[in-house]
C-alpha cells in the first residue's frame, strides 16, 4: 500500500522540527570561506524552473574557480560548447530563480547557494574566464538570497569519493549506450571515434 504525503503538517509531523543551526546558518553574502571555497571547486549543479513549474538540473564544470566571485553578493558562472539544448538557461530567462551546488572533490560537504539569475552575453569579466585561449559564450550571474554549508550525510551514505565502490564498467562505454538508447543514423565505430581521444579536443572549441 502506498501512502502519500500531501500537507506541510503531515510532512513536518514525520521528520520532525528541523535543528535549529540548520536554520540560522543561512546567509545572505559570501564569507571569506565561501569565496575561498569557490575558487577551489572545479564542479557545481545549477537547478531551474521553467514557467510551468518544469524543472532541470545541468552539470557545469571547469578548473577550479571557475566561478567568478563578483562581489560579495554575485557570482557568475560560465557556459563552454555543449549540445545548444539550453534547457536550463530557457527555464532561467522565464524563471530566474536558481539553486547552486558547489563541490569539492573528496570533500563530502557542499556549498549551497540560491538566488536570482540572469544570462549575459559580454561583460568585463568574460576576461578572468578564458581557457585554454577560449572566452564562454555567455554567463549566468547570480545574485545570492541564500548561502550555506550542507551536511556531510549524503556523500557519507553513498560512499562516492571511495575509489573502491566505483563500478563504472556497470554501464557499457557511452558510444554504446547511445547506439542501444538513443538510436542514432551514426554506427557504433563512429561513436567510438567521437567519443574516443579527439573528444578532449573539442571542449572549448565545441
Amino acid at each position: 500500500m502506498t501512502v502519500e504525503i500531501t500537507s506541510h503538517e503531515e510532512l513536518r509531523e514525520l521528520l520532525g522540527a528541523p535543528m535549529p543551526r540548520a536554520i540560522t546558518k543561512e546567509r545572505t553574502v559570501l564569507h571569506e570561506r565561501d569565496r575561498q571555497w569557490l575558487a577551489a571547486s572545479p564542479f557545481c549543479l545549477i537547478a531551474t524552473a521553467g514557467s510551468d513549474g518544469s524543472c532541470d538540473v545541468s552539470p557545469k564544470g571547469d578548473p577550479p574557480g571557475f566561478a567568478v566571485v563578483l562581489d560579495e553578493a554575485t557570482i557568475a558562472i560560465p557556459e563552454r560548447p555543449g549540445n545548444r539544448r539550453a534547457d536550463g538557461y530557457r527555464n532561467i530567462l522565464d524563471n530566474p530563480h536558481v539553486g547552486l551546488l558547489f563541490m569539492i572533490p573528496g570533500r563530502t560537504d557542499t556549498l549551497r547557494i540560491n538566488g536570482r539569475a540572469r544570462l549575459v552575453r559580454e561583460a568585463a569579466y568574460f576576461d578572468d574566464m578564458v581557457v585554454k585561449g577560449h572566452r564562454p559564450i555567455l554567463a549566468v550571474e547570480v545574485a545570492v538570497e541564500q548561502i550555506f554549508y550542507h551536511c556531510t550525510k549524503a556523500f557519507l551514505r553513498s560512499e562516492l569519493w571511495r575509489p573502491e565502490t566505483w563500478q563504472p564498467e556497470v554501464m557499457p562505454p557511452r558510444p554504446r549506450l547511445i547506439k542501444e538508447v538513443e538510436a542514432p543514423a551514426e554506427s557504433l565505430a563512429d561513436l567510438e571515434r567521437r567519443y574516443g581521444p579527439a573528444y578532449l579536443d573539442t571542449l572549448y572549441r565545441g
